[in-house]
């Protein structure tokens, strides 16, 4: 299994799908909104996050989903060019949607954002999106849980996920729960659940896993490793992760840095992994740029802005150690 997954993300050549926004950071860092005179913007969601990090750190990375027709949409499109991501695939979604957009602060404790997110652009992916791409040439597509949550954006994800599996193209998914996207947990869990069991790596936190399977969280993580050729990645915030595959686990700790504020940090793992893995490095080393491109972002300021480089990551990581890690489990 790792084996073809070392051969195809070689291609080192990614499609992400999923939602791209615009944040306004009160400025400057500290600052509490209703204090603030100015602000800082940024694009953010999920997706755009982690097209933006595959892309610092030298993959080839294209954005799959829509934006709204007006200046916020405009801005997100222009400034994904300017990280290096490719936009043929950010179509516009007329009418009424918008793009999202998130009033924030940069702070580590009691951190308040106000996310505008009615009639999202992002939801208004077709199945004919998924099918104006070509995956022959694609490493791997990762799709983002969120983008499950409402039609047509449900179809085109799934359409995405087989047609990318009929190519040869790795499928990742980011569980990425967010509770006010879903009409139900429930709706949320069985979804996600079996988009999961069609993916070759999935990727989530204890919370989103105990959604999966309540109470059973890290039982479920490691059961879909083994259940199936699969890698399969279970973080637990300050703990750490760890990572289980159908023949060995191991524990990875975390970067200790002091936070400047809560996000990015999932969505910066995602692209550090799947970047460090493209490059040909150990699990376990890409793993740790995961853990090492989390850090870096939760130290900066706005989420696609603090991304490091891979020169400022390889950087990072000569200078700072992880915490302490658990023994590998492996077969005797």
């Amino acid at each position: 299994m790792m084996q073809r997954l070392y051969r195809r993300l070689a291609l080192n050549r990614f499609v992400v799908l999923g939602r791209v926004g615009m944040d306004l950071y009160a400025d400057p860092p500290g600052t509490e909104i209703g204090a603030a005179t100015r602000f800082f913007s940024a694009i953010g969601g999920s997706a755009g996050n982690i097209a933006v990090a595959l892309a610092r750190q030298g993959s080839q990375a294209a954005l799959l989903t829509r934006v709204s027709d007006d200046a916020v949409g405009r801005y997100c499109r222009a400034e994904l060019a300017r990280y290096g991501v490719e936009t043929a695939h950010v179509g516009t979604a007329g009418g009424s949607a918008r793009t999202s957009l998130a009033v924030t602060e940069t702070r580590a404790v009691g951190c308040q954002t106000v996310l505008y997110r009615n009639d999202a652009a992002d939801f208004a992916l077709r199945p004919e999106d998924a099918d104006a791409v070509d995956f022959a040439p694609v490493a791997a597509l990762v799709v983002t849980g969120t983008a499950l949550a409402a039609e047509p954006s449900r179809t085109a994800t799934l359409r995405a996920l087989d047609r990318a599996r009929a190519a040869g193209a790795v499928c990742v998914l980011d569980l990425d729960w967010r509770a006010y996207s879903w009409a139900s947990p429930e709706q949320a869990a069985a979804v996600c659940l079996a988009t999961a069991q069609a993916c070759d790596l999935v990727v989530g936190n204890d919370e989103e896993f105990d959604l999966l399977a309540p109470g059973a969280g890290r039982a479920l993580a490691q059961s879909l490793a083994q259940d199936a050729p699969r890698l399969v990645i279970y973080k637990r915030g300050a703990e750490g992760s760890v990572t289980f595959t159908p023949d060995f686990s191991f524990q990875t700790g975390i970067y200790p840095v002091r936070a400047l504020k809560p996000m990015g940090a999932g969505d910066g793992f995602m692209g550090g992994l799947l970047a460090g893995l493209a490059q040909g490095r150990t699990l376990e080393r890409a793993v740790l740029r995961g853990a090492a491109t989390a850090a870096m972002i939760v130290a900066g300021v706005g989420c696609a802005p603090a991304s490091p480089d891979r020169a400022a990551l390889d950087d990072f990581m000569t200078l700072h150690a992880p915490g302490r890690t658990a023994d590998a489990h492996r077969p005797a």
